[in-house]
């Protein structure tokens, strides 16, 4: 077997940071929400506060939308912080981070009470727009992110003025730093927005719901695991007997936690990249590119516009499901259940993060040692390593440990779709932290991204993940 030399990717001649040295940041992030629209938003900051030791949250902003077009309910955001200010000592006992609840109630803003572009404009600012404005301002040179699960306005209206009370360049610079991940257009500000800020990060499915990639976090799909969203897996993980916030979460009105995507690629699990859409995670995969314009109905009225620059939005995964195994491998693909769209990207990884969130449920009210906690996996070599074309080379997760003493079982797995070479360099190889693989032979420089999934068996199983960036050279 031919040896061969590691090599970090920045190298190579995209020359992007490392994203795994970014990874070790806390992602900052803003919430739109129009909650008291729909019970999903609610539901959502619950998850969201199980995670707020690992994403910075900045603001919690209330806004309006197309469901609700004249009122706004900071109030609903304050009553989730206090329930959840109950057990944050609980949490405290799992992972260290935890916000304080009062340090949570002073980022509660009010967002406009009017709808869409009747509230962007001179003198329109609010007390939310102003703050996304000082946010940015702050001397933190980490991207901030911008979760939209309502209407866009706020958004809006802190880009009209930074651009009518700003320097050019100032302006500029603040556009760089954000990053925007919207649950569809539920107002006539989201379309503004991109065609004013052409050069704006932007993730979004623009059009109806049904063609969205966020909407699979609720779908039910013939071969996977419907269960984890379903009422009876609801109340028994996180409404009923999982403390007072836990109580608050709302049964499902329309979906189950429509807006959850736009802050699920801020986790950090191993897999997402929040820099890298195309690269895929738990809020889905999206490519850059200026879409087709469909000329049906908008999302919930909003009338839809054609796109006039390049967005982040649908792209699709060819995904073969797993289904277990009695008998030796644990898994096995199963060739008859098979999703290519842009929901799969979603869908993939749905049971894994449905039972994250069960499992940080638990911690708001159990020990650490009636609890389960995830895996920690770990690369004998680098992230980022670079072949030449035929060479073997070895995967090794030596070092890989559960925290709790659980076992553990590695799945490895190729993710065409998230490099530039489409064929799969390796295809479910279970029950070993070691993989070998030959480079296949390629005529100019590719990328290949292969994806280590370690599973423990407690309950629940939680997983974590690697992701490894191949660089692969033309002989």
């Amino acid at each position: 077997m031919k040896t061969f030399k590691l090599t970090v990717l920045f190298l190579f001649i995209s020359g992007f940071t490392s994203v795994f040295s970014q990874s070790l940041e806390k992602n900052r992030v803003v919430i739109l929400t129009d909650i008291e629209a729909d019970p999903d938003d609610t539901q959502s900051l619950v998850r969201l506060f199980i995670y707020a030791n690992q994403i910075d949250i900045m603001g919690l902003i209330a806004t309006t939308s197309t469901h609700q077009k004249n009122a706004i309910h900071p109030q609903s955001i304050i009553k989730i912080i206090e329930a959840y200010g109950e057990v944050q000592p609980n949490l405290q006992l799992h992972e260290q981070g935890y916000p304080k609840a009062s340090d949570l109630l002073k980022l509660v803003k009010k967002g406009s009470e009017l709808y869409g572009m009747k509230g962007v404009g001179k003198g329109k600012g609010t007390e939310g727009s102003e703050w996304i404005i000082k946010v940015l301002e702050d001397k933190d040179e980490r991207p901030l992110w911008v979760s939209v699960w309502g209407g866009a306005n706020t958004l809006a209206q802190a880009l009209y003025t930074i651009k009518h009370t700003k320097s050019k360049a100032e302006a500029a610079r603040l556009v760089s730093k954000l990053r925007v991940y919207t649950i569809s257009d539920q107002d006539d500000s989201g379309i503004w927005i991109r065609n004013n800020f052409p050069e704006l990060f932007y993730i979004v499915s623009p059009g109806t719901y049904g063609r969205s990639t966020w909407i699979a976090i609720n779908q039910v799909v013939k071969g996977l695991n419907n269960n984890v969203i379903s009422n009876q897996w609801l109340a028994e993980n996180i409404q009923q007997s999982h403390g007072p916030l836990g109580a608050l979460y709302p049964d499902v009105m329309w979906g189950m936690e429509g807006d959850t995507p736009a802050f699920l690629h801020l986790i950090p699990n191993g897999l997402n990249c929040p820099e890298h859409p195309e690269w895929g995670s738990w809020g889905g995969r999206y490519e850059l590119y200026k879409p087709e314009f469909m000329t049906d109905e908008g999302s919930g009225g909003v009338k839809t516009e054609p796109e006039t620059r390049p967005i982040w939005t649908n792209a699709s995964d060819n995904y073969i499901m797993y289904t277990y195994n009695p008998y030796g491998r644990a898994l096995k693909l199963d060739e008859e259940n098979k999703l290519s769209d842009n929901k799969a990207t979603i869908l993939r990884w749905r049971e894994d993060f449905q039972n994250d969130f069960a499992a940080r449920m638990d911690w708001c009210i159990r020990p650490y040692d009636k609890a389960n906690h995830p895996p920690v996996p770990s690369f004998k070599h680098q992230e980022e390593i670079t072949v030449k074309s035929g060479e073997y080379f070895t995967l090794d997760a030596t070092g890989t440990y559960d925290p709790d003493g659980d076992h553990i079982s590695y799945l490895w797995f190729s993710y065409p779709e998230a490099g530039s070479y489409k064929k799969p360099l390796i295809t479910n190889v279970q029950n070993s932290y070691r993989a070998n693989i030959q480079a296949p032979s390629v005529d100019k420089i590719e990328t290949a991204h292969i994806i280590l999934k370690v599973t423990d068996t407690g309950t629940p199983r939680l997983s974590r993940y690697k992701r490894l960036i191949v660089t692969i050279l033309p002989k």
